[in-house]
């Protein structure tokens, strides 16, 4: 995200007429909000995260009145300090589908341990099902993976329509992919989007050993990995040989450069995220169990071009039969639109006329909100609405209404103007 360029676009922001943005929640603010989540089988409350390390459940959600109370403050972690310059800090939050029975909440955040980044998931158990107060001191790390760089760190986590944790992480950081991270997929977890068993069932699989691994009290790694993911058993990948005891198995989808914010459909399951360009290009994607969408080979739909330092060189990829095996990306756009896409939800929401169905997304640099939709075999974006440093979307459970977080403060709702 370039923070940098937020002011440039803040001084004169119109909305067109068909949508207007309203805050959602009466006066409520907050602190660089930037996830919404929700409360499974609420209609009335809904969780929001805030990059400074705190999490806020707000009542009353679609009633006259609203509240927000802190249920969850992670600026202490126990063996390291909470990161939040930049693209660090408390990046996403999932509440187990089945809270009442497994009190569970998982959450992604950045730390430093001994002066050195991680990016991490774990899970923390609810100290009240009812309240949704977390017990700060009762961390299970999941996974707790060292970062190369502060940017391009994903962060996004839900759980997924088959009960499965799935886990969004970038390329590392870094311009053009120096890590290498994007053809990998083993020893490293990065430049993809995981799913994991978080419920340990019986027939799933230990993941290969790894540092990042975390490790229950009896010393068994804190999750499974789902037998028929994608990447169970592969001895190739790009043509590359690989050794299949070290492939990340927890891979559902590689080759992005970060994933910033993913989400299923509520009503078809559909998988969609943003993946933030390098120079050029920002990109949609439904993403596939096993699909690679190319990075760093492609930014967007066009080959990118290593040898150029600053990433502003590149050739269509159309027609070149060397990344057909690609998934391409259903609407890419160029740095006239935006230059750092916020992925978001599919509206599934009546109350506005035209938006029903349509896949609503932002970008971070330039405000801009985007109305995605289907026609015949492609797509057609249109632009609804304007704000400013727009990092996340999510649903008000009561009707619907699309929500967008801003790190301004705000948590606002679509409406119709």
């Amino acid at each position: 995200m370039r923070l940098a360029l937020v002011t440039l676009f803040a001084l004169a922001l119109r909305l067109p007429a068909e949508v207007a943005l309203e805050p959602a929640f009466g006066k409520l603010t907050f602190n660089q909000p930037l996830a919404i989540s929700p409360v499974p089988g609420a209609k009335d409350r809904l969780l929001v995260v805030e990059k400074n390390g705190t999490l806020q459940v707000v009542e009353g959600v679609g009633k006259a009145s609203q509240s927000k109370r802190e249920v969850f403050n992670i600026t202490e972690p126990r063996d390291g300090k909470l990161e939040t310059q930049g693209e660090s800090g408390f990046l996403g939050v999932a509440l187990h589908p089945n809270y009442r029975k497994n009190p569970q909440v998982f959450v992604y955040y950045s730390l430093k341990i001994e002066g050195k980044l991680h990016q991490r998931v774990s899970s923390f158990r609810l100290k009240d099902v009812t309240t949704l107060q977390v017990d700060p001191s009762s961390e299970q790390v999941l996974i707790s993976q060292l970062d190369p760089a502060g940017n391009h760190n994903g962060g996004d986590i839900h759980f997924g329509p088959d009960g499965c944790l799935y886990i969004s992480a970038g390329d590392g950081g870094g311009g053009g992919d120096p890590f290498d991270s994007g053809r990998q997929i083993a020893d490293r977890f990065l430049a993809a989007v995981f799913r994991i068993d978080v419920d340990r069932k019986s027939g799933n699989l230990p993941p290969n050993p790894h540092e990042s691994v975390g490790k229950l009290p009896t010393g068994q790694p804190a999750y499974l990995v789902p037998g028929d993911n994608p990447f169970v058993g592969v001895t190739s990948h790009r043509g590359q040989p690989v050794d299949p005891s070290k492939v990340r198995t927890e891979i559902w989808a590689t080759g992005l450069r970060n994933a910033w914010r993913f989400s299923f459909d509520p009503k078809t399951g559909t998988c969609f995220t943003g993946d933030v360009g390098q120079n050029l290009f920002e990109e949609i994607n439904i993403l596939v169990p096993g699909g690679d969408y190319g990075w760093s080979v492609l930014e967007g739909d066009h080959t990118f071009n290593k040898k150029d330092p600053s990433g502003k060189k590149y050739t269509p990829a159309k027609g070149d039969h060397a990344v057909s095996k690609f998934q391409a990306p259903i609407h890419e756009y160029d740095r006239k639109l935006g230059n750092s896409v916020t992925g978001g939800v599919v509206c599934r929401g009546a109350r506005v006329p035209g938006l029903e169905g349509a896949y609503v997304f932002g970008d971070f640099a330039s405000g801009r909100i985007f109305a995605l939709h289907k026609k015949g075999s492609g797509w057609q974006s249109k632009q609804i609405a304007k704000d400013i440093t727009v990092a996340g979307f999510g649903h008000d459970p009561s009707n619907g209404d699309v929500l967008v977080a801003s790190l301004a403060g705000q948590v606002k709702r679509i409406v119709r103007k």
